[in-house]
C-alpha cells in the first residue's frame, strides 16, 4: 500500500486495464469476497470501504478494485462506460488475480454491477449482497440527479455528504474537504461527467438487469437498505428481495445512504453471518 495516499494499493492488468484495488487477508481459505464501490463524486474503493474490510477480512480474503473511470485505476482515452464494459472489466479482474469464484458485495452502482455478474457469469459468484443497489427501474430520484450531476466545489461536495448520511454529525468539513480534493485529482470529473450525462434517467435505465433475469437468478442474496435513503428509494431493495427467488431483505433505520459507514459493525456482523451460512 502506499504509504502517502492509504487510497493506492495494489496494480493488476485486468482486462487490459491498468487497475489500482486493495487485496486484504489474501492467504484466507475459503470464498474470497469482491466488494465493488458505488459512484460518488471522488469515491475510490478504500474511501468506499476502509469501514468494514478489517472486519470483513476476519473470515476471508477481500479484494476492492476501483473500476475503470473510479479511483486510481487507469481511464483510456474514449473509454465507452456501459455496464457491458465495466462487467468486462470486473471479470477480467477476477481472471488477472485467478478467482474462479468469489462473494460480492455491491453498493448502489456497484449493487447493478454484483447483478449483472451473476446474471451473466452465474458460475462466479456464489453469493451477493446489495446495499442500496441500482439495478431495477426507478424513476430518478433528486439526490441521485444533484449526485451524478455533480459539479466540483467544496459546497456541492459538502450538501451531497448531508444527503448521503442520517446523522449529519459524521459529516465533518474536514472529510467534505478530502472529498472534495478526491473528486478534483487530473481526470476524476472529466471521467464522471462522462458516465451519466442529462438526462440522467438514462443511467439508472442503462443500469438496469431485465426482471425476467433477476426471477431466474438462484444465488443466494442478502438485500441491504438504509431506511432514509435520499439517494436511491427503499422500495428499489423491496422490488430486488421480491424478484431474486433466494433473497432476504435487511433494513437499517436511522440509515442513510451511507450502510457501511454508518452501521459498519452491524454490517460486518450481517455480512459475515451471510457468507458463513451452509449452501
Amino acid at each position: 500500500m502506499n504509504s502517502s495516499n492509504p487510497e493506492v494499493g495494489r496494480d493488476i492488468v485486468a482486462a487490459g486495464i491498468r487497475t489500482n484495488y486493495h487485496d486484504v487477508n489474501s492467504a484466507a481459505a475459503g470464498v474470497p469476497v469482491l466488494l465493488i464501490h458505488g459512484s460518488g463524486p471522488g469515491v475510490s474503493a478504500f474511501a468506499n470501504w476502509r469501514g468494514v474490510m478489517p472486519g470483513l477480512a476476519t473470515r476471508a480474503r477481500i479484494v476492492a478494485p476501483d473500476m475503470v473511470g473510479f479511483g486510481f485505476t487507469d481511464r483510456p482515452v474514449g473509454y465507452q462506460y456501459t455496464l457491458d464494459n465495466w462487467v468486462t472489466h470486473a471479470i477480467g479482474f477476477l481472471d488477472a488475480l485467478k478467482l474462479e469464484k468469489v462473494d460480492v458485495v455491491g453498493n448502489s452502482f456497484g449493487g447493478a454491477l454484483a447483478l449483472a455478474l451473476a446474471v451473466r457469469y452465474p458460475q462466479r459468484v456464489r453469493r451477493q449482497i446489495l446495499m442500496g443497489a441500482v439495478g431495477v427501474p426507478f424513476p430518478i430520484t433528486p439526490g441521485l440527479d444533484r449526485v451524478w450531476g455533480y459539479e466540483p466545489s467544496f459546497e456541492a461536495m459538502r450538501s451531497m455528504m448531508d444527503l448521503f448520511a442520517y446523522d449529519r454529525a459524521i459529516v465533518t468539513d474536514e472529510l467534505a474537504k478530502l472529498r472534495y480534493e478526491a473528486s478534483i485529482r487530473p481526470g476524476f470529473q472529466e471521467s464522471f461527467s462522462a458516465m451519466f450525462p442529462a438526462p440522467r434517467q438514462r443511467g439508472v435505465d442503462a443500469l438496469c438487469t431485465p426482471e425476467a433475469e433477476l426471477r431466474k437468478l438462484q444465488h443466494e442474496t442478502l438485500v441491504v437498505h438504509g431506511r432514509e435513503d435520499k439517494v436511491i428509494p427503499l422500495w428499489v431493495s423491496q422490488t430486488l428481495s421480491q424478484w431474486i427467488p433466494n433473497a432476504q431483505l435487511h433494513v437499517f433505520g436511522k440509515c442513510g445512504h451511507w450502510t457501511q459507514i454508518e452501521h459498519a459493525q452491524r454490517f460486518v456482523r450481517l455480512a459475515n453471518d451471510f457468507f458463513n451460512e451452509a449452501d
